[in-house]
């Protein structure tokens, strides 16, 4: 497994898709200041990186959920990969919204998923956990057994495997947060001192004061 997370983390680094600017942080959508920025729909426009990924997350479907009989892809990051990764196994697809549909049915699950499906929910990224979690307890208020989550990435945070803990969900991603940073030292994208600012981030990144 260590070869793959390395192998997928060379690839998000080459097209951009993980972005790392420990001495020029990001902002993300929660206020939050951060060293490294995922945007992994970029995938989608490399077809060999893009068939990487869904191979491998099909293989980690047959090896550890075989009893799966659905794929839900987790809004909007996830829809797609959700999809292919679905077709290549011959299983019904559905995706989950953050939030009802405000017309029609209201619907939070796009899709026909059949009460007592057992369900493989992919996300594109975990980060805290938090939407990757409503999604899981979306599926289970719909009467389906969540038997297991993959995801291209996560940071690994320690709140996010709490989380998952907490709420008996397993997680296998292809890719991780220190896998990243290994890529990227050894390819010179970042030096070895950034590596401390990298790793005090993930500390506590809700508080994480770049000026300090």
């Amino acid at each position: 497994m260590k070869a793959l997370e390395k192998l997928i983390a060379d690839k998000l680094l080459q097209i951009k898709a993980i972005k790392l600017q420990p001495v020029n942080p990001f902002t993300w959508a929660s206020g939050w200041k951060s060293p490294i920025y995922c945007d992994n729909r970029k995938t989608l426009s490399y077809p060999a990186i893009r068939s990487t990924i869904k191979i491998e997350l099909a293989r980690i479907i047959c090896e550890k959920y075989p009893e799966a009989t659905a794929i839900a892809g987790v809004a909007t990051g996830a829809i797609a990969q959700g999809a292919l990764v679905a077709d290549l196994l011959g299983l019904p697809f559905v995706y989950i919204r953050s939030t009802p549909k405000d017309h029609g049915l209201e619907n939070l699950i796009e899709g026909e998923l059949k009460p007592d499906s057992k369900v493989v929910i992919i996300e594109d990224l975990v980060s805290t956990g938090g939407s990757s979690l409503k999604a899981v307890r979306a599926v289970r208020n719909f009467g389906c057994e969540v038997v297991g989550m993959v995801a291209i990435f996560t940071h690994g945070f320690a709140t996010s495997e709490k989380n998952f803990k907490e709420a008996k969900v397993s997680l296998t991603t292809l890719s991780n947060y220190n896998a990243v940073i290994e890529a990227a030292v050894q390819t010179d994208y970042i030096t070895e001192e950034d590596i401390a600012i990298l790793q005090e981030w993930r500390k506590d990144p809700e508080n994480w004061d770049p000026n300090k």
